[in-house]
């Protein structure tokens, strides 16, 4: 019996995965909790085979949640979903250690199958994922950019797109303001702009707002 754990903050959204898991004769949802600080009470007594955890969940960003799973729960495997862009979250997430990641547009034959594979400890995305992945689609995006990002540089990007000063980037991922700044400058080089009015344009066009 495949042992899951959904983590995310809509009641609806976690009573909908629990519904389609369930109807697998393979599976079962062991909890489901809503935010990060619930997840790892949780975890601390039950040990799923797969967590399903939602990209924007509260109180911890989810890359900086999906790491301090890998290290405080080694063993367990996890599966990143999101609404988020796939382009640009579903590498950086699995970079970050990720087995797979689900958006929430997917068809929901996919997360059945997504959980299956995770548990056997393969990876997980989707065909049109895979084949966007590698195709850039002409260049109204500028995917070949993000590809050189790392996961934490898309973090920082993120951050800064929607608003937050450096300060406000460095207490949210728990750094100091001068290699948030460092990592500005990074990403600047990386995405071929030497201003942040350009960088925030180039986060719109990876669909980061």
């Amino acid at each position: 019996m495949i042992k899951v754990l959904i983590a995310d903050n809509h009641p609806i959204v976690r009573l909908g995965i629990k519904h389609v898991v369930e109807t697998s004769a393979d599976m079962e949802v062991v909890a489901d909790v809503a935010t990060t600080a619930e997840l790892f009470e949780v975890l601390e007594k039950v040990t799923p085979d797969v967590v399903m955890l939602e990209m924007d969940i509260p109180e911890m960003n989810g890359i900086a949640a999906l790491r301090a799973l890998k290290q405080d729960f080694p063993d367990v495997k996890t599966l990143m979903y999101s609404g988020q862009s796939e382009d640009v979250y579903a590498l950086s997430t699995i970079r970050a250690g990720a087995f797979g990641y689900l958006s929430k547009t997917a068809d929901l034959d996919y997360i059945i199958s997504a959980v299956r594979k995770v548990a056997e400890g393969n990876m997980f995305i989707t065909n049109e994922l895979a084949q966007r992945l590698a195709f850039d689609e002409g260049t109204q995006k500028p995917r070949r950019f993000f590809r050189k990002l790392s996961s934490r540089e898309v973090e920082v990007l993120k951050l800064l797109a929607s608003g937050k000063r450096n300060k406000e980037v460095a207490e949210g991922l728990n750094l100091n303001e001068k290699t948030v700044s460092t990592y500005k400058a990074r990403l600047m080089k990386k995405l071929n702009v030497d201003n942040l009015v350009d960088l925030l344009q180039q986060a719109k066009a990876l669909e980061l707002y």
